[in-house]
């Protein structure tokens, strides 16, 4: 009879314990949930970071702490200056179309008169684009009310990018505490990663960073790069909406897409209204841009773990979805991670099966 009770008194401070605790962890997830992105973005960041932290440490002589914020606020100025430059292409671009459609003087590029020169289409295409941009312009101004809504919903765009900017700011800085408190910071991980995994909690460990590594440089490290170098062949071509077509080339480098499909409505741009040789340059210019990724992705992702591009694609699209521009970039790496320990965790289960199957038959004897 008594041990009925104490099995019930426990059982009952057990769940009222079980209850409090997920009450208070309940209240911290709602207090933390605005910025639970924006740090686990900061510790990918300083993950992939710290290995350049070290090297300027070693070369330079700074402190570690130092070094991080350093490349911190380094981080932070790289990441405005373009953003920047994007937000003013778009605002700009936009503005002037409106002002255009609200005094009437709206006026699209003609085709260039070289399209006559091309065979057999050459002077049919260019009277179609001809009557096209002159009709399409009368249309514009014809539906001004429509048009200012829709470029009222691009200076919105911007402002959101703008938003994007900000968070990506606020976690290069988290990643500058974690940088600068990396052996804290890695220690703590490691004992959790122990209390869940046991004995493979340091491999996990190893796994999660070696992962981190290789889809930040191998995935968005490309994407950044490829967006960077279409923006430069934008900017000389003279496309407009330059900003909105280097964070489409973003985007699709990421989802794990040809670049250059992103292009295409600027490509069509240039071949009908600049010349043949600036289009021509241009061109090459957005095929060298689709391809560079064969050339860099296997110097950046070959120190870290094979990613299979199904994984990226999903979390990319998965964490834009959910969390915009900045979930973009933490989907693809959670999921990749995820991926890989869930691999790693198999694999271990199949080594210790057979490690069991081997030590049977000694028992039986």
């Amino acid at each position: 009879m008594n041990t009925s009770q104490d099995f019930s008194k426990h059982a009952i401070d057990a769940f009222i314990k079980i209850v409090i605790v997920g009450i208070l962890l309940y209240l911290c997830f709602q207090i933390l949930k605005p910025f639970i992105l924006l740090v686990v973005w900061g510790a990918i960041i300083a993950t992939a970071l710290f290995p350049l932290v070290k090297g300027i440490e070693t070369k330079v002589g700074l402190s570690q702490g130092k070094s991080s914020w350093l490349l911190s606020l380094v981080g932070v100025a790289l990441l405005i200056l373009p953003s920047y430059l994007i937000g003013d292409s778009l605002f700009s671009s936009a503005g002037d179309v409106y002002e255009q459609v609200q005094s009437g003087t709206l006026q699209l590029k003609p085709p260039s008169e070289s399209i006559q020169d091309w065979p057999i289409i050459g002077e049919h295409l260019y009277a179609t684009l001809l009557g096209f941009s002159a009709n399409l312009s009368n249309a514009l101004i014809q539906h001004s009310e429509h048009v200012k809504d829709l470029l009222g919903t691009v200076i919105a765009t911007v402002g959101s990018v703008g938003g994007s900017v900000l968070q990506f700011t606020i976690s290069l800085l988290i990643a500058g505490v974690f940088m600068a408190n990396a052996q804290a910071c890695e220690k703590s991980f490691q004992q959790i990663s122990v209390r869940l995994a046991g004995d493979y909690g340091a491999q996990f460990t190893q796994i999660s960073v070696a992962t981190v590594r290789s889809v930040v440089q191998g995935v968005i490290g490309v994407a950044i790069t490829q967006s960077l170098m279409a923006g430069v062949g934008l900017y000389f071509a003279d496309i407009p909406f330059a900003g909105l077509w280097m964070l489409a080339v973003l985007i699709v480098a990421i989802i794990q897409l040809p670049p250059i499909l992103a292009l295409i409505p600027a490509l069509f741009f240039a071949w009908t209204t600049d010349t043949t040789l600036v289009a021509g340059i241009f061109t090459v210019w957005c095929v060298l841009v689709s391809a560079s990724d064969a050339i860099l992705k296997p110097m950046l992702m070959g120190r870290g773990t094979d990613i299979p591009m199904l994984v990226i694609l999903l979390g990319a699209i998965g964490g834009m979805a959910m969390s915009g521009i900045v979930g973009l970039f933490v989907g693809a790496v959670v999921l990749a991670v995820t991926h890989r320990l869930f691999v790693a965790w198999l694999a271990q289960s199949e080594v210790e099966n057979e490690q069991g199957d081997k030590a049977q038959p000694q028992k039986e004897t």
